[in-house]
């Protein structure tokens, strides 16, 4: 797709700094812009930034439908960017495990998504990115994490440990756990195995992440760590550098990251069905308490514009600022300074939504039409916008 030839949308309501306002928007190189251009009307919509989402799992379902039923890697990705364009995501980050789990949560697997990644990567519109969830207990694995990183360009690693949920399944939930062994065609005994032998890690786990994370600083990686379950859990991964408190599980993690000055990530699924799928802190209080920076899709790209919606439904937020949490703040905590408004200069990735309908109808990723759809798509792609170029 070309870039689009210097344009001036002219009619809507932008979103700029902390508000909405009756203003103009140029766009040209991909970039925004001041000066004059051909006008285009959008009348009667918002043009809001594109969506940065920090982590999201969903791309899982286009590569593996079925546990059994593996799909082309490099095809699913090509689905995966246009579904986040459809709902108004213009740069994104795959959360791919790196776990003692093994299969599509294993190492090989990890690697295999990279190579893909870099295989689809010229074809896609939407800037899409890999970020490594690493379980705690693979120091064995790390020597090789950092090998990956070096050779495919990762820039976020995220630590999380669920050895403490995959025992407390297995003591008190046996049949869950038998699918979950099921699912990677295993035995449940031997499943359990591997959860014993990596807990046997344990008293290695502090140094060897110490030492990981050194080195992954020194290359510009951001990190994070994920379910924080207490403020110690914060404080030891804030101690080795990795300063994003990714879904914390009680509000006193967060409320240790925002002392400390760290960026708190929630899921945007939990602000639009109201609570945690999995029963921990719902997103909304936290967002009310002022202990939320960013929202990323989790495990459903579309909740992220949802969430903002909600928000500002339920006089949580205004919509410009519960935008920003799904936007600029994003692109500031992973220091993405082109990106996140639409101010000049910035790459021109933006969102045009039908506030009646909250429609995602038109997505501009780096200033190339990624989606368009309904009353949008016929302006932007009919007489008036080729007039207009």
């Amino acid at each position: 797709m070309p870039l689009l030839s210097p344009i001036r949308l002219t009619g809507a309501r932008v979103l700029r700094g902390a508000m909405l306002a009756d203003d103009t928007l140029t766009l040209a190189d991909g970039r925004v812009v001041d000066g004059p251009a051909p006008d285009l009307d959008l009348s009667g919509f918002l043009l809001l930034p594109g969506i940065v989402d920090l982590h999201g799992d969903g791309f899982e379902r286009h590569l593996t439908p079925r546990p059994s039923a593996p799909f082309d890697k490099t095809r699913a990705l090509r689905s995966v960017a246009a579904e986040l364009a459809a709902n108004g995501v213009t740069t994104a980050w795959l959360a791919q495990s790196w776990s003692w789990e093994g299969g599509f949560r294993g190492a090989d697997a990890a690697e295999a998504l990279m190579v893909a990644l870099e295989s689809a990567r010229p074809g896609l519109l939407v800037d899409l990115r890999l970020q490594i969830r690493l379980e705690t207990h693979v120091p064995a694995d790390h020597p090789r994490v950092l090998d990956t990183v070096a050779r495919h360009g990762i820039d976020c690693v995220v630590f999380n440990n669920h050895l403490p949920e995959a025992l407390e399944m297995a003591e008190t939930q046996p049949r869950r756990f038998a699918q979950w062994a099921a699912q990677q065609g295993r035995d449940p005994q031997v499943l359990l195995t591997i959860v014993e032998e990596a807990l046997r890690l344990d008293s290695q786990v502090p140094q060897a992440l110490a030492v990981l994370a050194g080195a992954l600083a020194a290359r510009g990686v951001t990190m994070g760590s994920h379910d924080d379950p207490d403020a110690a859990t914060r404080g030891f991964f804030r101690s080795i550098g990795a300063t994003i408190c990714e879904f914390p599980t009680r509000a006193d993690a967060a409320a240790e990251a925002r002392a400390a000055g760290e960026p708190v990530v929630m899921g945007a699924p939990n602000v639009v069905r109201g609570g945690s799928q999995s029963g921990n802190i719902a997103a909304e209080r936290l967002v009310a308490d002022g202990l939320c920076d960013v929202l990323v899709s989790d495990y459903y790209y579309p909740a992220l514009a949802q969430a903002a919606w909600v928000l500002a439904d339920r006089g949580v937020l205004p919509l410009a600022r519960a935008w920003a949490l799904i936007s600029t703040r994003p692109a500031e905590v992973m220091a993405l300074a082109d990106r996140g408004t639409l101010d000049a200069g910035k790459r021109a990735d933006l969102v045009v939504v039908n506030p009646e309908t909250r429609a995602v109808e038109a997505t501009i990723a780096g200033g190339r039409l990624a989606h368009a759809q309904g009353e949008a798509a016929r302006r932007l792609m009919g007489q008036g916008a080729i007039a207009a170029q």
